[in-house]
């Protein structure tokens, strides 16, 4: 597969009619000089000098690039108080790995919130991946001030195998429902990785001892392309067949209103509208409500 010829290919995009602005107004953002960032549950950036008129740029700008799904983010007094509340699954995850000296991808990384968060790890190398202009010209007005070392592609999961080096640690969230051939999906991750390497996924489940799915109908929480919810048994096995030599369960978790919610920062709906208004237990379709299955499965080391 010719990445690079993909890679000049989808710069296009960044020329889109709706994507444009969004680079026409990263491109006129203020330099400054940063004070101070923190990597914490917010991602913050201050500065040693900063005007009313420069507060204002960095505002327009940052709401021009909305839907805000992940974060949040401060950049000096702009707070973008994101859809999700990003900072609840990576501090789920963070006593599970170790990212120090290692290569590192996350596969749909949108604007890279955990992606900024890893540096705190010193992690070698840092690589993002998300075929979205969108997200990425977020990503691209954040690490105009944070001046980050993480590279950003404009690939999807099915390039990662293809990649120009190997990865020793792969994060994949909230990805695996979108694909109709979750297995394959999961082969794809598993050629990406070194020997030994590790895959840290999260999922939506359903309870159950079986080794079976719940395979909706139309839409599933008001999201039209979620193909297959495992039970956690039948995830396991999907690791399996993929190539892997062990899972392990780090957490199941329902998605709550606290984690999940509409703020001004997306202009649309969220968890709250995508629930049985009766019982939050089920979806608006009448399938259990969101829950997810966050695992830890290793490739083979020789």
């Amino acid at each position: 597969m010719d990445l690079h010829h993909l890679r000049q290919e989808r710069q296009k995009w960044l020329t889109w009619k709706n994507i444009l602005p969004l680079q026409e107004a990263i491109a006129s953002l203020p330099q400054l000089d940063v004070l101070k960032i923190g990597l914490g549950d917010i991602v913050e950036i201050d500065f040693v000098d900063i005007t009313a008129e420069q507060e204002r740029e960095i505002l327009d700008a940052a709401k021009l690039m909305k839907p805000w799904r992940k974060g949040p983010f401060r950049i000096s007094e702009t707070v973008i108080d994101s859809e999700w509340q990003s900072f609840i699954k990576y501090n789920l995850l963070e006593p599970h790995f170790d990212l120090n000296d290692k290569i590192v991808g996350d596969i749909g990384c949108n604007n890279a919130y955990y992606l900024f968060r890893m540096q705190e790890q010193h992690p070698k190398k840092l690589v993002g991946f998300d075929p979205s202009a969108v997200t990425y010209s977020q990503f691209q007005f954040i690490d105009h001030f944070m001046q980050s070392d993480i590279v950003y592609e404009l690939l999807g999961i099915e390039h990662v195998e293809f990649y120009e080096h190997r990865f020793d640690l792969l994060f994949c969230l909230g990805v695996l429902y979108h694909r109709s051939d979750p297995i394959a999906m999961l082969k794809s991750l598993y050629r990406g990785l070194n020997k030994g390497g590790e895959l840290i996924l999260d999922t939506f489940m359903i309870d159950g001892e079986e080794e079976i799915c719940l395979t909706p109908k139309d839409r599933y929480s008001k999201i039209p392309n979620i193909y297959f919810v495992p039970t956690i048994n039948a995830l396991k096995n999907w690791c399996m067949r993929a190539g892997f030599v062990s899972v392990e369960i780090l957490a199941m978790k329902k998605t709550e209103l606290n984690e999940q919610r509409k703020t001004e920062w997306i202009d649309s709906q969220s968890l709250n509208d995508f629930l049985d208004p009766n019982d939050n237990s089920l979806t608006i379709e009448g399938y259990p409500a969101p829950k997810r299955v966050y695992i830890k499965a290793i490739k083979k080391s020789f």
